[in-house]
Order: structure tokens, then C-alpha cells, then sequence
């Protein structure tokens, strides 16, 4: 019986990442979170690159492809826009995952702003072009911009709760 509940305690806390990713897509944080009219960012792509990157087990692609989906719906926008994006930001985290020696912060960081602005370019080009939104350049700027910077902060969270998983799986 203990062992039981020792192993429901360890892969709840490997779902937490997942939990997180589908919470966000279902509750619209990233269009309720906007200060001073500029700050916005995408933390779903900082969940979905990290981990990803980190330990694509926690995260599949049918998930991260299943949160966008979720995230379409929600938001009213064309089924498989933010899908799409979701997607190429996780082939460019399996890329730097593959191609990647020994991962650092600035490697990580590097190459999450390129799979960033993409991301977000894809999403602008499809709204842009399929629906009757307008979303303008600037909103697009500052919100890579910002997820970019608040990349490092998310990382070391990320890297606290990751160590705290891989010590209570060897307890």
C-alpha cells in the first residue's frame, strides 16, 4: 500500500508540467494578463520549450498538439493555430534537445528566441489572414520580447522543481 501511494505521489508530481500547460490554454491567461498595455508574454511556450528541451517524457506531442487545440477553442481563433505554433516550438526544443552536447541556460536561451519569434509569427500570420482579429506588429514585438526575457526567470523555477521531482523519485 505504501509503495502504491509512493508511486501515485511521484507521477503526480512528473504531471504537474502537463497539469500546468492544459490549466493555462483553459483559462486564457496569457489574454487576461496584460499590464501597462505592453507586457505580455506566452508562458505556454516557455512550459512547452523547457520541458521539452529538459524531459520530453513529461510533455508529449500529442498533449502539447491537444493544448493547442484547447487553446483555439477557447480563445475562438482557427482550429490549429495555436497548435501550429505550439508544435514548431516543440520540433525546435526536440532539435536543440538532439544537437545539444551539454545544455546550458545560454544555449537554451539562444535558440529560444528564435523558436519564439516564429511561434509567434505563425500564429500573427494565420490570425492575421483567417480571421476577422486584427493584431497589430507591436503586440507581437512585445510579447516575444517579453517572453524572451522572462525565459531565464521560468528556467531556474523549472530547474528547482525539476531537481525536487529527481530527489523524491530516488528517495
Amino acid at each position: 500500500m505504501a509503495i502504491s501511494i509512493k508511486n501515485f505521489r511521484q507521477n503526480f508530481l512528473r504531471l504537474v508540467p502537463l497539469i500546468l500547460l492544459i490549466f493555462i490554454c483553459i483559462s486564457e491567461f496569457h489574454t487576461q494578463f496584460y499590464l501597462w498595455e505592453i507586457f505580455s508574454f506566452n508562458l505556454q511556450f516557455i512550459i512547452i520549450y523547457y520541458w521539452i528541451l529538459r524531459d520530453p517524457s513529461i510533455l508529449g506531442y500529442g498533449f502539447v498538439f491537444l493544448c493547442g487545440i484547447i487553446n483555439d477553442v477557447v480563445l475562438s481563433l482557427p482550429l490549429g493555430t495555436s497548435a501550429l505554433s505550439y508544435l514548431f516550438v516543440t520540433l525546435v526544443a526536440a532539435y536543440v534537445r538532439n544537437a545539444t552536447v551539454r545544455p546550458t541556460i545560454f544555449t537554451d536561451w539562444f535558440t529560444f528566441i528564435f523558436a519564439v519569434v516564429i511561434g509567434n509569427l505563425i500564429s500573427f500570420y494565420l490570425i492575421n489572414n483567417f480571421t476577422e482579429m486584427n493584431t497589430g506588429y507591436t503586440s507581437v514585438f512585445y510579447n516575444t520580447l517579453f517572453t524572451f526575457i522572462l525565459y531565464p526567470f521560468f528556467w531556474g523555477i523549472f530547474e528547482l522543481y525539476k531537481k525536487t521531482i529527481s530527489l523524491r523519485l530516488h528517495d
